[in-house]
């Protein structure tokens, strides 16, 4: 993931400034059209940040109680595969209100941890849980982009990300809600090609709110779950995204 961001900067920051003589320009007049589309296919790398409740008593199945202390992370980022379209309304020189709908595809990694309980070989006892999410998102972005140079034309974005969380009910750990909103920042750069634009994007989400689904313990029939389930209070999405707009 560094070495994906490293070449990114590189493109966006060091390239503009390669071959400051003027060139022929390609596509002239397209950022001037009052509205334009696109497609975009990219990568995401999709993770969680959990707020652990800290030392619990348990009920156990066959009476009794126990004391447990389960930590809760995502312990990778994992990639993942991301398609959409995209909205461009021009607002004026160097701004531009753009929708983005996007599917995006991806899996986190949990790993549990009970500090208060070991294996006979004195390794504390782990559980795992690969939580797969498929998300629809609708992006509301506001675009502010620099002067153009020749063929380039570096800008950022910021705007909200409304998301919907298409994967289903299951019997695991933890479940998260249908709703999510995010707040995103993102750079990126135009180029203009002879016969289309490609923008290559980065952009940074963090979820708004809360998106755990607290019910999601009294539904789970295992009952020795529940001390995996009910070991975090709170959920907030964060998620990296590299696209490939055409225009």
């Amino acid at each position: 993931m560094r070495r994906i961001l490293a070449f990114f900067f590189l493109m966006v920051t060091v390239l503009p400034i390669v071959g400051q003589q003027r060139k022929v320009q390609n596509k002239p007049y397209i950022d001037l059209r009052p509205l334009h589309f696109g497609i975009s296919i990219g990568m995401n790398m999709q993770d969680v940040e959990f707020t652990n409740v800290g030392p619990q008593v348990i009920q156990l199945a066959e009476g009794g109680e126990v004391p447990a202390l389960v930590l809760c992370d995502a312990d990778n980022w994992n990639p993942g595969f991301s398609v959409g379209v995209l909205a461009d309304l021009r607002l004026g020189q160097h701004f531009a209100l753009r929708f983005t709908p996007t599917m995006h595809f991806g899996t986190k990694h949990l790993v549990f941890r009970n500090l208060l309980a070991h294996t006979e070989s004195g390794k504390l006892i782990e559980e795992t849980q690969n939580m797969k999410n498929t998300y629809i998102s609708m992006p509301l972005s506001l675009k502010f982009s620099s002067q153009r140079f020749n063929n380039h034309r570096p800008y950022l974005i910021a705007g909200i990300n409304p998301m919907i969380n298409l994967s289903g009910k299951d019997q695991d750990y933890i479940q998260l809600k249908r709703f999510d909103m995010m707040l995103e920042v993102g750079l990126g750069c135009d180029f203009y090609l002879p016969f289309f634009k490609l923008i290559p994007e980065l952009k940074f989400s963090y979820g708004l709110i809360n998106t755990l689904d607290e019910g999601h313990v009294s539904a789970l029939t295992d009952v020795n779950k529940r001390v995996y389930a009910q070991s975090v209070s709170s959920a907030r999405t964060k998620m990296i995204v590299l696209t490939l707009y055409f225009e």
